[in-house]
């Protein structure tokens, strides 16, 4: 695991404020692995996923005023109007993508950072965008801080993808989209496959797209939850 406190060859970071805030006790500790229990007994089978969750403080990617909450199995708001998934989500969406050591993953959505976070603890190099200017920036800091220099990050439009760094192995999109964004099935691997949410506002389908060799697309339609909406443009 990554050095968290010092980060850089072991050196203090130069925002000691940020420094003094990204602390890991013991009780932070105990809290994930009971959280590792409950995603587990929800039926989370993937090692590397609860590997990666059991890792990763999660308190370091909220607002203090939730950090006692931080390892319930709750989402919570952040900022720009957006949410930290509940870690079941996470762990939900991590497991149907499979993650795998050198997987170049398309993830759309940065938010937190939390969900990239945990892709990137997998071995895999993330590619993340988020449409909310001041999100995407102070995500960016936090990652650097924590030295997950594997996540590339950009301030973008989901919809449109990254068609400069296609195609990729997995897509991972974390809000809900009322139909499959058709520029993100062209950025996928043949053989690769795309985890997203679709449906209304007030409840998604989770579903999964496997591109075949003919180019057409396998849909497999899973459980419902609920994601802030998947939005086109950019928000400054």
């Amino acid at each position: 695991m990554r050095n968290l406190l010092y980060p850089r060859n072991n050196k203090p970071p130069a925002n000691l404020f940020l420094h003094l805030m990204l602390q890991d006790s013991f009780r932070h500790q105990g809290l994930r692995r009971q959280l590792v229990q409950q995603l587990r007994d929800k039926g989370i089978q993937n090692e590397a996923v609860l590997d990666a969750i059991g890792k990763i403080p999660r308190h370091f990617f909220m607002d203090n005023a939730f950090l006692e909450f931080a390892y319930q199995d709750k989402a919570f708001p952040i900022s720009c109007g957006q949410t930290i998934s509940q870690p079941y989500t996470v762990a939900y969406q991590s497991q149907l993508l499979d993650p795998r050591k050198g997987d170049k993953i398309l993830e759309i959505g940065t938010g937190s950072g939390y969900q990239s976070a945990v892709l990137a603890e997998t071995g895999a190099k993330v590619f993340s965008i988020e449409r909310h200017k001041p999100l995407h920036e102070n995500t960016r800091k936090l990652l650097d801080s924590l030295n997950y220099h594997s996540i590339k990050t950009f301030f973008g439009d989901g919809f449109k993808g990254l068609p400069a760094f296609a195609p990729f192995d997995k897509i991972l999109v974390t809000c809900g989209a009322t139909e499959i964004p058709l520029k993100l099935i062209d950025q996928l691997k043949v053989g690769g496959i795309m985890v997203i949410p679709i449906g209304p506002l007030s409840e998604q389908t989770m579903t999964t797209i496997l591109k075949k060799p003919n180019g057409e697309t396998e849909i497999i339609q899973l459980d419902k939850f609920r994601f802030v909406p998947m939005l086109g443009d950019k928000a400054r």
